[in-house]
């Protein structure tokens, strides 16, 4: 950010040497610091926790800068940024102008100098890392688990939700790409065409083309990365073909061998790098605010503000949160957050933020950036106060339990209850849609073989509903007012996939298609017990494929078995009781070597107070754009005609190097669409 710049030699009088000294005295001891020449530096390796002064520019650890905010390194620089005279420098610097003499900057620091700060802050980082006895996980390897156990991963367009979810259909076993040689002796990177053996979501089992049935160099790699082009992406780029070493005895005519093997192939549109951009860009920005369910008490919601995003889940923090560590994690797409006034549209019980302080930027989420919910006709035969039904328990998602309508809102939203185990005041009632996936008519687990979970202390076993229904006095919700829908969603048992622990939603994990009822998913998640297993829907947002985590940055969180080798003691296998309902569900015990940095409070059954049926005030501003749907439509085939030419370049006398032509789009030609690489005369 400031290489290139040298220090002004003159300077107003507010950078005097006394000055620089009260500077120095100001910074704290644990920033990692370089002083040459009365200058105080730091080493900015552009890690996250990095944070830059908004006076002088000095790039530093972000928790050791002054002020909440972060936004100076020093109680000087603080002071000096409301100065009328450095208004006009701070702007320029901004704006990436030169810096005026008057304006402080940072010398250009020496390697050494560079290197030795870098080194002091990561030894800083190791013994904070010590102190809070946490083992960072190393990266789980998806593409030797699936080929050690000869597992199967859900194909990516399963999930409608991600990048490339609706485009899928041109990645396919045996589509040719070119990717960068690693077996070569060259030092200049170099390219080789490589054709998918296997296809595990987003991950793809590569092979060189030449090794024909020979596994030997066969290697995983992520579809999506910025590593995998199309066949002609070289030609187009001035990159070079390059044979890998290991088989370049084995043809004397590389060119006549990739024309042959190539004829008729497919390969990857020539836009499908900008495809994964667009689906990687997502309408929530820091400091929206939503209403999301308050997790501490679940009949109601809260205001929170947008604090990070990650491949489209949200890190939410309530408005009222002081240090900013009371959040909730949950997807943008997730049924429970809502644009700022809908819990007082539908009649939904909300908790008033007492907040009254503006935050520079903050503003209203737009209503049509959230899930639209499907419109019904409440008029006529409707649900009713007090009918009965079947839900999954939002507090323990591996049982489906007898449960109640407590309360009819607008817009086709219920208050439902888990019989047994309701609260007085009626606090862990939970919001569902009436189109939700998680309700359903008496008798569903009955018809589906699955294990109903009677309300608690219900001694009458096996439960039968009519016999229920009839000590209850009460009656069924009739079943043609549930969503029967079901999508041809894709998943198969067995299929592998990244989950999200709803009971920690910070978590996304290994998981495992187990059982699949209808539109209906039982999750298990690989390592832990069977009682740690979720019902989700299909269309869940919060299920990704096989390497969703690496493609947006996200930690995953590997099988148990992957980082303990030893059980901790506190974690013990119990077996599940069948017909007794179990209450709250228990916070997943995390092994030491998986448990995360950031903490969550989990969601529980409580009785709550100062409960207010009012909205926040609005704030009108607007963000530039708004999302935009998916587009419809399966991606175009791209075939590789055996009109191909190459161009052979000899710039090395051990190997051959030569290029693709890129193909260009016939659509002109006969509307097909598809690739070709065209013949040169």
């Amino acid at each position: 950010m400031f290489d290139g710049y040298e220090s002004s030699e003159e300077s107003s009088s507010s950078s005097s040497s006394e000055d620089s000294e009260d500077e120095v005295r100001s910074i704290p001891a644990s920033l990692p610091i370089i002083k040459n020449n009365g200058q105080v530096y730091t080493y900015p390796d552009g890690k996250a926790g990095m944070a830059t002064c908004e006076m002088c520019g000095m790039v530093g650890v972000r928790d050791a800068f002054y002020s909440k905010t972060k936004r100076f390194c020093s109680v000087s620089c603080s002071r000096s940024y409301s100065s009328n005279s450095k208004k006009a420098s701070i702007l320029a610097r901004l704006q990436g102008k030169p810096p005026t003499k008057k304006a402080k900057v940072l010398q250009k620091q020496p390697l050494m100098a560079k290197l030795a700060a870098y080194a002091q802050y990561q030894a800083n980082q190791q013994s904070q890392s010590k102190s809070k006895s946490v083992v960072p996980v190393e990266g789980f390897d998806w593409g030797r688990y699936i080929c050690s156990n000869n597992l199967t991963g859900a194909p990516v367009s399963c999930f409608k939700h991600v990048p490339m979810g609706c485009f899928w259909g041109d990645v396919t076993e045996g589509v040719r790409v070119e990717v960068l040689n690693s077996d070569t002796h060259l030092s200049t990177k170099v390219y080789w065409i490589a054709g998918i053996v296997k296809l595990a979501g987003f991950k793809a089992l590569l092979r060189y083309e030449g090794f024909d049935n020979d596994s030997s160099h066969d290697f995983w790699c992520n579809m999506c990365v910025p590593e995998i082009h199309p066949v002609g992406w070289c030609a187009s780029n001035g990159k070079p073909l390059v044979p890998p070493k290991s088989i370049q005895h084995k043809c004397s005519n590389w060119k006549a061998f990739l024309v042959k093997r190539l004829t008729g192939a497919k390969t990857l549109p020539p836009d499908f790098a900008t495809r994964v951009q667009e689906g990687t860009q997502y309408p929530f920005k820091k400091l929206m605010r939503v209403e999301v369910v308050d997790k501490t008490h679940l009949c109601r919601t809260r205001v929170a503000l947008v604090e990070q995003v990650i491949g489209g889940r949200l890190r939410l923090v309530y408005e009222e949160s002081q240090d900013g560590t009371d959040d909730f994690w949950c997807h943008m797409f997730s049924p429970l957050i809502h644009s700022i006034g809908w819990s007082r549209s539908i009649g939904h019980r909300f908790k008033r933020s007492d907040v009254t302080k503006k935050i520079d930027g903050l503003m209203d989420a737009p209503a049509q950036l959230f899930l639209k919910v499907k419109d019904v006709d409440q008029s006529g035969d409707w649900f009713k106060d007090g009918m009965k039904l079947e839900a999954i328990d939002p507090l323990n998602l591996s049982a489906i339990c007898v449960a109640t309508v407590r309360k009819v809102l607008a817009d086709g939203y219920l208050m439902i209850g888990i019989d047994g185990s309701e609260a007085a005041d009626g606090s862990d009632w939970f919001c569902y849609h009436s189109t939700s996936p998680s309700i359903f008519p008496a008798g569903f687990c009955e018809i589906n073989s699955i294990e109903l979970t009677p309300p608690r202390g219900y001694t009458k076993l096996p439960f039968k509903w009519f016999d229920y229904l009839r000590e209850m006095g009460s009656i069924a919700a009739p079943v043609k007012l549930f969503n029967k829908e079901v999508p041809n969603h894709g998943f198969r048992e067995g299929m592998k996939l990244e989950a999200v622990d709803l009971m920690e939603p910070r978590l996304v994990c290994v998981a495992t298609v187990t059982r699949i009822i209808h539109r209906l998913l039982r999750i298990h998640f690989d390592g832990w017990e069977d009682e740690y297993d979720q019902w989700v829907d299909c269309e869940s947002p919060d299920l990704y494929p096989v390497g969703w985590c690496q493609l947006t940055g996200y930690q995953l969180q590997p099988p148990a078995a992957q980082t303990t080798r030893e059980t901790p003691p506190n974690v013990t296998k119990q077996k599940k009781k069948a017909s007794q309902y179990k209450g709250q569900k228990k916070k997943r015990k995390i092994p030491v070597g998986r448990r995360p940095v950031v903490f969550d409070v989990p969601l529980r059954r409580s009785s709550f107070s100062d409960d207010e049926e009012q909205t926040p005030p609005h704030y009108l501003s607007n963000p530039s754009g708004s999302r935009r749907p998916p587009t419809s439509g399966v991606g175009r085939e791209c075939a590789i005609k055996s009109e191909a030419s190459l161009q052979l370049k000899e710039e090395t006398p051990e190997v051959d190097e030569f290029t693709f032509s890129q193909g260009i789009s016939d659509q002109e030609s006969n509307g097909s669409g598809s690739y070709y690489i065209k013949q040169e005369p």
